[in-house]
């Protein structure tokens, strides 16, 4: 009887750790290789994508019968029946033909696997559903259904991420979780220093896809005023060389005189599929519905991968951006800063200067590169290279004008004038040692070991006349600039920084029913001016738990912190410096997948506290002191809901709903309770695009539904603050709640021709967004657009 039992339990055991694999290469009809083709097992969730020189693996498999499919963009899916053993492996090697039907493309990314380059973001080599933080994925096919041409159109995708402000309409900047201006990155990278709130401009022609990282992110980031931004991240992905020769041309043209083509072309160099290009681009043209407005951009991307042998990967990347376009200062407030007295200012008026203009330019240079060390381990390294370059000139609204017996005329504004540029100059250097499911025992570990250096020279220089003229808005003015303006003297800032970190991080995989996070980077910056250099080091954790209850269902628990060490100088009383100020999250939720990861459920609640701020002390007459004490309470809190997917095969859904309740408490300057500005408390968002497959194969029809809820114009001051049109103890008035729904339309014919009709704003409903009381700009009214493409 003991031996019987004994072997039994042998059996079991070679059983519960059976190793069982099939691997495979998946190529074209030439043979060509086709990197990151999905592989799916039939009637379960398992399922793969290939890596960039087309090998996939499908690991831990129990014995048994299985039908596997393997498709990709532009080929006919595959399928192929495999019997496989107890520990056995197998090759399955699958050659696809091509098919120009797109319908298998995701509007939230990649179905089983990680999207491209999310290690940028996370450093770790998981999908969004396997990590701890809150991440949002945007595709370009979401991003062509919806004709998006900015990162706001974009991301309103995304529950809680909003429009900050426009700057008059110079900028995008945006926000999350109650946090302004956000960083925004591209490929895993700032593209210039940390000025976040004036945001950033780029097309959507090179864009892959748009990864959002909600929360602190300092452990892979770094600190908070570098790109571990308490709000979170916006990671802009560009388009990089695919070893399939294909491409697209489109030309657009629209309201306002709308007019733009762009291009996109790819494959490989040389027979032997180890060199590949891609290039692409767009130039566009467009006024405005306000007159004297309008604008010009060109953007090319142009990037090389080279493959010198199986286990190594070059990417040389540039990415150039040029843009100009007419300041729109918007239209102003006829009332205290109290009350909501918008201005609707006519189309026909604009209230700046003919001579307005603000100038873009961006470069980038990277180059990436992967080696296989191992089967688990492999190497990553990149270098980039930013250079950014702004030049302003725009007009100025100020001061309102007073009668005879000092009462406002709120329509009466005094007009002035401002000359700005800007240089920034960055590089990183980073690198990463990355494990993927290496084993200790029966433990797994997915972790990464790495470093990045970190150099920002930015340059700003400033000239502005207070006062040129008086205007009514209330007629039409001249939108002259005369000749003989009184600049104040030119002010200069200057700086250097260099930051260094290290950061190591760790998931444990205890059994399918518990993984385990733990992460710490530390971070040290040097700031260098004209007149002090400034230091400040961190250390910041990451810990956390997923559980899975159920079949791909995901609870998850976490902690982590960023430090913020701009104010970090500040002096008490006694002459010490405050240190770092820090940032505390806890998050918790749900990720869920289902439909054969078709359709995908998140539920995340979070919040953020700021305890240890270094706030101003001031005496009894709202006075400063001159020096700082630690304190304070900053809260945010709230819940973000998302469900994205298919729910049938030809219809997809994205819906989100954010709730974010954010307070000053505590704090010496602004009133307690109250909200930080432009913080909504309600954002909504739903979107659906159903495909025609029988008599009308090759129709689609879409709407998206977009609610930004009330928000404060600006800060409540406590008596202390007074600046950017901050009146101390007077309540800024809520800009107006609204809602945009947006309309579309296509047909692809004869496989490789495409037109797209495009409503935006379908009932013309206005919204505005505001940067305190010095930009009031209204959405874009009801316009159209009408899209022609040809793939081949």
């Amino acid at each position: 009887m003991l031996k019987k039992l004994i072997w039994l339990v042998l059996v079991v055991a070679q059983i519960s750790f059976s190793q069982s694999k099939i691997s495979g290469k998946i190529t074209g009809s030439n043979k060509e290789v086709i990197p990151y083709a999905t592989v799916h097992v039939k009637g379960t969730t398992l399922g793969a994508v290939a890596n960039e020189k087309g090998y996939y693996e499908l690991k831990n498999l129990s014995a048994g019968d299985y039908v596997i499919t393997a498709s990709y963009v532009g080929y006919k899916s595959l399928t192929k029946s495999i019997t496989i053993l107890d520990n056995e492996i197998k090759e399955l090697s699958f050659q696809l033909v091509e098919d120009t039907t797109l319908d298998e493309v995701e509007v939230f990314g990649n179905r089983f696997e990680h999207p491209d380059k999310i290690e940028a973001l996370t450093r770790l080599p998981l999908a969004p559903y396997e990590q701890i933080q809150s991440i949002s994925i945007i595709s370009d096919k979401l991003i062509e259904q919806q004709g998006n041409l900015t990162i706001a159109d974009a991301t309103r995708n995304v529950p809680g991420v909003y429009t900050f402000a426009t700057y008059g309409n110079r900028r995008e900047s945006l926000s999350s979780r109650g946090f302004r201006g956000i960083p925004i990155l591209k490929n895993g990278v700032r593209i210039h220093s940390d000025f976040r709130g004036v945001g950033v401009l780029t097309d959507m022609q090179g864009v892959d896809n748009i990864q959002v990282l909600k929360g602190a992110a300092s452990v892979t980031q770094g600190v908070a005023t570098d790109l571990g931004s308490p709000g979170g991240v916006v990671n802009i992905v560009t388009k990089t060389p695919r070893y399939i020769f294909g491409g697209n041309v489109s030309l657009r043209a629209g309201s306002f005189g709308q007019a733009r083509t762009a291009f996109d072309v790819y494959g490989p160099l040389v027979k032997t599929n180890k060199v590949a290009f891609r290039l692409n681009g767009a130039l566009e043209r467009a006024d405005s519905y306000r007159s004297g407005i309008s604008s010009d951009r060109f953007y090319l991307n142009p990037s090389l991968e080279w493959q010198p042998d199986d286990k190594t990967v070059f990417t040389f990347e540039m990415d150039y951006f040029e843009d100009a376009r007419t300041t729109d200062i918007g239209t102003v407030n006829l009332d205290k800063t109290d009350t909501n007295a918008i201005y609707d200012l006519p189309h026909n008026q604009f209230l700046g200067f003919k001579d307005d203009k603000a100038l873009t330019s961006n470069t980038t240079y990277s180059l990436r590169v992967k080696r296989e060390l191992t089967e688990k381990l492999s190497l990553q390294g990149a270098l980039y290279k930013s250079d950014l370059d702004l030049d302003g000139k725009s007009a100025s609204l100020g001061r309102v004008v007073n009668d005879e017996f000092g009462d406002p005329i709120y329509n009466q504004r005094k007009r002035g004038y401002s000359v700005t540029t800007r240089n920034d100059n960055n590089s990183v250097v980073q690198f990463d040692l990355i494990g993927d499911d290496v084993k200790t025992g029966s433990i797994s570990h997915t972790f990464q070991v790495g470093f990045d250096y970190r150099t920002t020279d930015y340059h700003t220089t400033s000239q502005r006349v207070a006062t040129v003229d008086t205007i009514d808005v209330f007629t039409t003015n001249t939108n002259t600039l005369p000749d003989d303006l009184d600049f104040a003297a030119k002010t200069t800032l200057a700086a250097k920084s260099k930051a260094f970190g290290v950061v190591a991080q760790d998931v444990i995989t205890f059994n399918k029913y518990l993984k385990s996070f733990i992460g710490l980077r530390y971070s040290k910056t040097r700031t260098i001016t004209e007149t002090e250099t400034t230091e400040s080091d961190a250390f910041n954790p990451l810990f956390g738990i997923i559980v899975s209850p159920f079949e791909n269902v995901n609870v998850f628990a976490s902690y982590t912190n960023s430090s913020y060490p701009r104010t970090g100088t500040r002096l008490d009383v006694d002459g010490n410096e405050l240190g770092n100020e820090r940032f505390d999250q806890l998050e918790a939720g749900i990720k869920t997948n289902w439909l054969n990861n078709r359709l995908r459920f998140n539920f995340t609640f979070f919040k953020i506290n700021n305890k240890d701020i270094n706030l101003p002390v001031y005496d009894e007459n709202w006075e400063p002191t001159g020096y700082f004490a630690k304190g304070g309470n900053d809260e945010r809190k709230g819940i973000e809901v998302e469900l994205t997917g298919r729910v049938l095969e030809n219809l997809e859904v994205i819906t989100g709903y954010s709730y974010i309740d954010a307070q000053y408490k505590e704090h010496t300057s602004f009133v307690y309770g109250s909200a930080p500005l432009n913080t909504p408390k309600h954002t909504f968002n739903v979107y659906t695009n159903y495909s025609f497959k029988q008599k009308l194969e090759g129709l689609s029809v879409g709407a998206g539904v977009y609610y930004t809820g009330k928000r404060p114009i600006n800060d409540w001051s406590a008596g202390a603050v007074t600046h950017e049109g901050i009146v101390p103890n007077q309540e800024p008035f809520n800009i107006d709640a609204y809602t945009q729904v947006n309309a579309q339309v296509a047909y692809r014919f004869n496989k490789q021709w495409n037109f797209r009709f495009l409503i935006n704003n379908l009932f013309d409903n206005i919204g505005y967004n505001a940067y305190r009381t010095t930009y009031i700009n209204q959405n874009d009214p009801r316009n159209f657009a009408g899209v022609l493409s040809y793939s081949f």
